[in-house]
């Protein structure tokens, strides 16, 4: 019994454990169980926004970005040692997400409740703006402990990532392909170009290597990180196909299409801003 015990909190710790200690990136038994977990929150979630009565659409996806590059930018403060143990541990992979959530469901309730008081007209507004000055005061503190050394890295991942973007879209708006030239489709390619960008930038240019099983594999079996422009538009155009073409105009469906959206957003939005903040302050 021992031995198996043993065994369990070796596994436990070998594939769980140290990647959160050592930082060390992910593995495909970790990978596989936080695509799982993710899978189950994105139900909690929505649960949960249903029972605070928050219509999931647009405008919310956007009042939400400001807290992801808070969330991206909390990362990079850990990454540059701002942080020390065992309080670093809260501020990487998952554990991140959890701190985030956490957060943001907090500055969510509160904008509610100001709203519900008639002391906000709009709480929309009022939580992206909680999210902006939370953004603000990280990139602050990282300004504070940090220096920018490497402003060209910043310029050219938002030039060259958003050229790709705005390339792809002003050849579907020729053709007329309304699936990408829809904002919110729109905004996810360009966010994940963007995170393709920041790669590319990252691996080929200045030394640094992917995390992420997949992607390290097709970049080592291509020998550069440009594969990672037609792999983010192989699998997310036809995802984006998959869910504005099989879900029904029910008022359900249609929350539901476009909070998986939002998780994409996620996504591509969160390493995107970490790897180039990271890459912009040398860290």
């Amino acid at each position: 019994m021992n031995t198996f015990t043993d065994k369990i909190l070796q596994f436990v710790n070998k594939y769980y454990i140290e990647p959160i200690i050592y930082d060390s990136g992910y593995n495909p038994v970790n990978t596989l169980t936080w695509a799982l977990i993710l899978g189950a929150c994105v139900f909690g979630v929505i649960k949960l926004l249903d029972r605070m009565k928050v219509e999931v659409d647009e405008r919310f996806i956007f009042s939400i970005i400001p807290f992801i590059l808070a969330g991206s930018s909390l990362r990079v403060l850990e990454d540059a040692n701002v942080f020390s143990a065992p309080l670093k541990y809260l501020f990487i992979t998952p554990n991140i997400y959890f701190v985030v959530f956490v957060v943001t469901l907090a500055c969510l309730v509160v904008s509610k409740k100001l709203y519900d008081l008639d002391i906000v007209g709009d709480w929309k507004k009022t939580f992206a703006a909680a999210g902006g000055l939370w953004f603000l005061s990280n990139l602050y503190a990282l300004l504070y402990f940090e220096d920018i050394v490497r402003p060209d890295a910043l310029v050219l991942i938002l030039v060259i990532g958003t050229l790709v973007a705005f390339s792809i879209y002003g050849l579907a708006r020729w053709q007329g392909i309304g699936l990408i030239t829809d904002r919110l489709n729109f905004t996810i390619l360009w966010v994940h170009l963007m995170d393709a960008s920041s790669t590319f930038i990252g691996i080929d240019m200045l030394g640094y290597y992917e995390k992420h099983v997949v992607p390290a594999y097709l970049i080592d079996l291509t020998g550069t990180a440009l594969v990672m422009y037609p792999l983010k538009l192989a699998i997310f155009i036809p995802v984006i196909y998959v869910l504005d073409s099989q879900f029904n105009d029910s008022e359900e469906s249609i929350s539901l299409r476009t909070f998986v959206k939002m998780v994409i957003i996620v996504l591509g939005l969160s390493p995107a801003t970490r790897n180039t903040l990271r890459m912009a302050l040398g860290i």
